[in-house]
């Protein structure tokens, strides 16, 4: 057989098998492309591209803005006060509080540890009396809006890892995201705008901090429509969405809808969802060159609004940018909004690094949630504030009077949502006089998202998504929703 001949029994092979799906029922990927383009083609679809039957129940939130703190605050220097830590500083953490857990690499082969309290003074605030450390008073001051959980949990004690279990439920790459969980079950309620953003800024803390990658908001096995869009900061947030020099928007539509022919032939061809996918976000990205300049563009914003989130606001790329980006991406209906912010991993030098960190976010974080209800959004926007794991209660390194270190301790640690069906100025959960262990209602980051999802109308046991040969979800097959933490 010649090299052509072959060549062409291979493609008819691949067309028959391609085709076998494409011609079956309605096809699916004419039926991707229905949902993708938001067309009333089938009759289960909803307008919003949610999957039929969802939310499960009605839903307190429409959306969330998660504020991710890379690198892990230390529970004990901003929220969960310890008073008697005082006496027992310079001490070895008791063995019997110890218990044998496991230690990272970075402490492991340490001949002491030393228990090291807070530097810095705490106070209660609100009618809630919630403790909140100095480095927060912006965040003391809408102490009655949120709500503490103080005894989270987790298995994973590396940065990526545990980063990664918080963004997918697992703690190897590879799973789709929450927000991707999210967009594939509830859609978009704005069509010309992602239903999943992530942006990423740099804090002042720990400036050789972990990477973050891409994968934290893709789509893992679902559809790559699910995929978060990552912002940048600069005059251009999203990459090659702006035409090129000499290339006007009469030409790009053109050249889309011819483009869009050819990519349905090849469709009607083959059935293949990812094409349906190619299509629909070519014209994504069309309605973006006009959605995303307007989002972006903060000139419309009275002075007031920069003095709530403070100066760093006005520079793009900063956290504070980032929070009022997304109040401006709530309004517009996104439904998840993934904002990074990198320096907690403060190992050494900790009392120096953690007041400049804290100063990035406390300014902004208390001022998103403030101008969310002052604009009637934070009834049913959920905001969620933490980060992969908590700080050791021992000293890593060095200890001296004015200096000191913390390691990874994934055993308890300090996390707070606002908003979305949340139960306001509530403390929940307790930890041991060392800040060690948890001694009351325990929190696992599966139950977390188990809340969330509950928060959002959905039952997590529910929104599952098949994948050689297995029903996959996002809490896996764990996690229960924390009903005290529900208004």
């Amino acid at each position: 057989m010649s090299a052509q001949h072959s060549a062409l029994a291979t493609q008819h092979l691949w067309m028959n098998r391609r085709q076998f799906f494409s011609r079956t029922s309605t096809g699916v990927g004419i039926a991707a492309l229905a949902s993708l383009l938001n067309r009333d083609l089938l009759s289960d679809e909803k307008a919003s591209g949610a999957l039929p039957g969802l939310p499960h129940f009605p839903a307190k939130a429409k959306r969330v803005i998660y504020l991710f703190q890379s690198g892990a605050p230390s529970q004990m220097d901003l929220f969960d006060y310890k008073p008697r830590l005082t006496e027992f500083q310079g001490g070895e953490l008791p063995e019997s509080i110890r218990m044998g857990q496991r230690l990272t690499g970075m402490t492991a082969t340490q001949s002491s540890f030393p228990v090291v309290p807070s530097k810095f003074k705490f106070a209660q605030h609100g009618k809630s009396g919630a403790w909140v450390s100095d480095l927060m008073p912006h965040i003391a001051k809408v102490a009655d809006d949120l709500s503490f959980i103080k005894s989270m949990h987790t298995e994973a004690i590396n940065h990526d890892p545990a980063i990664t279990f918080f963004q997918t439920g697992f703690q190897l790459a590879g799973r789709p995201s929450i927000g991707s969980w999210l967009s594939y079950g509830l859609g978009s309620e704005n069509q010309d705008l992602p239903a999943f953003v992530a942006m990423v800024s740099q804090g002042t803390g720990n400036p050789a901090d972990q990477p973050l990658y891409d994968r934290l908001w893709g789509s893992g096995f679902l559809p790559t429509k699910y995929q978060g869009v990552k912002f940048r900061s600069g005059s251009d947030p999203v990459l090659y969405l702006s035409n090129p020099a000499g290339f006007d928007a009469a030409a790009r539509r053109r050249f889309l809808d011819d483009l869009s022919q050819l990519n349905q032939l090849r469709l009607r061809e083959s059935g293949d969802p990812e094409i349906a996918t190619r299509i629909a976000q070519y014209e994504m990205a069309y309605r973006m060159q006009t959605s995303v300049p307007e989002l972006s563009d903060f000139s419309n914003e009275p002075p007031a609004t920069f003095e709530l989130y403070g100066p760093e606001s006005r520079k793009p790329g900063t956290f504070a940018a980032n929070c009022l980006l997304a109040r401006r991406l709530a309004e517009r209906g996104v439904r998840f909004i993934q904002l990074f912010h990198r320096g907690w991993d403060q190992h050494t030098h900790l009392p120096a690094q953690i007041v400049g960190q804290s100063r990035d976010t406390d300014q902004a974080s208390a001022a998103l949630v403030t101008d969310l209800k002052q604009r009637g959004l934070l009834d049913d926007t959920l905001v969620v504030w933490g980060g992969e794991f908590g700080r050791t209660v021992y000293c890593q390194g060095k200890l001296t009077a004015d200096d000191y270190g913390r390691d990874h301790h994934p055993r308890c640690f300090t996390l707070w949502l606002a908003g979305g069906g949340i139960k306001p100025g509530i403390s929940y959960g307790q930890t041991d006089d060392y800040c060690y262990n948890i001694v009351k209602d325990p929190v696992h980051v599966h139950d977390l998202h188990a809340t969330i999802l509950h928060c959002l109308g959905i039952d997590h046991t529910q929104l599952t998504y098949k994948f050689q040969g297995r029903h996959f979800r996002l809490t896996d097959v764990h996690g229960e929703v924390v009903s005290k933490l529900l208004a």
